[in-house]
């Protein structure tokens, strides 16, 4: 017999006839017909090659090969009821757990100082590593266990990934205070008559020329880095202005003496979100993780908006 012969759902039948030995008993036991047991016993034979339960006025008697089937099934059958009986659980008071959440440079400035806190009150033995969220190897990171909670866009985490949206963002216009684009409302020209940074590919917000390009809008690049923590540098003490979410420009104006304004192009909101692979979806410990990060960040309200 091959394995794929036998269909696991009758093992149940066979193991309640080796108890029973009459199919009434088994009917009333299972709560199910008594022909159902019946076309069940005659699954089982076709795919053991046995009659395996034979019909005598004493009821049902196993056949030989029926008897050395008997226990295995027995305890295959009681393995399986005791691991899903078992609620494993996550304790994060007690819990000495690192999680590894994939976040962009600056995401790191916004998510993890609030997020610390908490874990510092309710989870002092849990820590986390941070994995630069990378367009192109995020998928594949999430997927063997390398991160194991992303936040931001991620466009390409589906099929198997589940998301969970924390809050929408916009896009602004951020430049140095004291720039000629200061304090005015900016139209398109003014926004092309200036040179622009851009954080290179590779995070959430790259695809950010793709949708102007599709308004037929093509800006002056003069600079591209692979971090967002350069942007501030650059924009202090140039002409030079970038388009950014409304949170990351909240986070870098204040060290940087940036401002921003609203941007003349119509670039539609962004959702940012909670990202995870299917294997994690019901692991206590990620659920646990999962759940901490929307309460605290879910609808952030940043100062601009």
């Amino acid at each position: 017999m091959k394995s794929s012969d036998l269909d696991l759902n009758l093992l149940p039948y066979f193991n309640e006839l080796m108890r029973e030995r009459k199919v009434a008993k088994v009917s009333e036991s299972m709560g199910v017909s008594q022909p159902a047991v019946s076309n069940a016993l005659k699954r089982l034979r076709l795919a053991f090659g046995d009659e395996l339960f034979l019909r005598t006025t004493h009821g049902m008697e196993p056949t030989t090969l029926a008897l050395q089937l008997a226990e295995p099934i027995a305890y295959a059958l009681d393995t399986i009821k005791a691991a899903a009986s078992q609620q494993v659980t996550f304790d994060p008071g007690s819990a000495e757990r690192n999680f590894r959440l994939g976040l962009s440079d600056l995401g790191e400035a916004f998510f993890l100082p609030p997020l610390l806190e908490r874990l510092s009150v309710q989870a002092p033995g849990v820590s986390i590593a941070t994995v630069r969220n990378n367009l192109s190897t995020l998928k594949d990171d999430m997927e063997n266990g390398r991160v194991e909670v992303s936040i931001g866009l991620s466009p390409q985490l589906q099929g198997s990934f589940f998301r969970q949206r924390l809050y929408r963002e916009r896009y602004v216009c951020t430049f140095r205070k004291g720039h000629p684009l200061n304090e005015k409302k900016i139209s398109v020209e003014d926004f092309l008559s200036f040179d622009h940074v851009v954080v290179s590919a590779g995070n959430d917000h790259s695809e950010i020329d793709r949708l102007l390009e599709r308004k037929g809008i093509k800006r002056t690049i003069s600079v591209s880095v692979p971090h967002f923590g350069s942007v501030g540098h650059l924009l202090q003490t140039t002409n030079l202005i970038a388009t950014l979410p409304s949170r990351m420009h909240d986070i870098i104006a204040p060290p940087f003496n940036l401002a921003c304004a609203d941007h003349p192009v119509d670039l539609s909101e962004v959702s940012v979100g909670i990202f995870w692979h299917g294997s994690l979806h019901r692991d206590p410990a990620n659920q646990w993780f999962r759940r901490v990060i929307f309460e605290l960040f879910s609808e952030v309200q940043s100062p601009n908006t």
